[in-house]
């Protein structure tokens, strides 16, 4: 039910993956907090990379995050201590087969993690189960279809191909952001919201052409290289042509969209 991580724990994914958090913190959390004593169940929290600013922003509610990995909850934990963080308890646990009683949070919080899931609205409902009635869930996912840059190239787009159809061989899907809104009412939500989130990056925004462009989206695609070679999907001297096309990007004469999707929801039908 759950695919393999495509681009592994190691300590590079680890760096992108703070990285990426930090830049996005704004466009993504910035009408995300949970009032005082509520509690909040973060689903799929990794290297605690999204749990920073998810607890900082909501310093008095009751956060427990949970992972599959026990690898990624030792960085979790490192993160969180880092920060000075003391609202979140750390907890490994698997989406399909959560370990609390019916009803036990009032929130909860998933980020960057259907896109992993080969049973995506299966994990919805299994969260929706451990969701109060008149609970509410956000979701946050990316859409890799939906970038697009200058200049324009097919080497580049070929080499964010490669990201969509690896996942998809993982049992994943890299393109889930446009269909959050199917996904959640398929598994039972209502009042239903699903909002936009483009990150549009040119050489007047310099902290997002480092953050995004260079370290967060291109450092992804390059890091599938040797999987894309060995899958044989693209050439060798194809790929590093659209890796380089993707820096190209970032050049003072670049520009870089992509459009990540916020969802929100509510359990108004109670864990039936």
């Amino acid at each position: 039910m759950t695919s393999a991580y495509l681009h592994g724990y190691d300590a590079r994914e680890n760096r992108r993956l703070q990285d990426q958090a930090s830049t996005l913190a704004e466009l993504l959390h910035r009408d995300t907090a949970y009032p005082e004593g509520s509690s909040v169940l973060e689903a799929g929290c990794g290297v605690g990379a999204q749990t920073v600013t998810l607890a900082s922003n909501s310093p008095k509610a009751l956060i427990t995050s949970i992972d599959l990995s026990e690898a990624s909850l030792v960085e979790a934990g490192k993160a969180v201590q880092g920060a000075g963080i003391n609202n979140v308890t750390l907890r490994q646990a698997d989406i399909f087969h959560l370990p609390f009683p019916t009803g036990s949070f009032d929130h909860v919080f998933v980020c960057f993690v259907l896109e992993h899931l080969a049973r995506p609205v299966e994990a919805l409902r299994a969260l929706k189960c451990v969701l109060k009635p008149g609970g509410t869930i956000t979701v946050i996912e990316g859409d890799h279809g939906s970038a697009y840059f200058y200049p324009d190239s097919d080497y580049a787009r070929r080499a964010v191909r490669c990201q969509v159809e690896l996942q998809a061989r993982a049992g994943g899907n890299a393109l889930i952001g446009r269909a959050l809104y199917p996904l959640l009412k398929e598994a039972g939500f209502g009042e239903l919201r699903v909002s936009p989130r483009m990150v549009y990056v040119d050489a007047s925004k310099p902290d997002l052409v480092e953050g995004f462009t260079r370290k967060t989206f291109t450092a992804m695609i390059e890091g599938i290289r040797k999987s894309s070679l060995e899958s044989g999907i693209m050439s060798e001297a194809d790929f590093d042509r659209g890796i380089a096309d993707l820096y190209r990007t970032a050049a003072a004469d670049g520009v870089f969209c992509y459009t990540f999707f916020k969802a929100f929801a509510v359990n108004t039908r109670g864990n039936a």
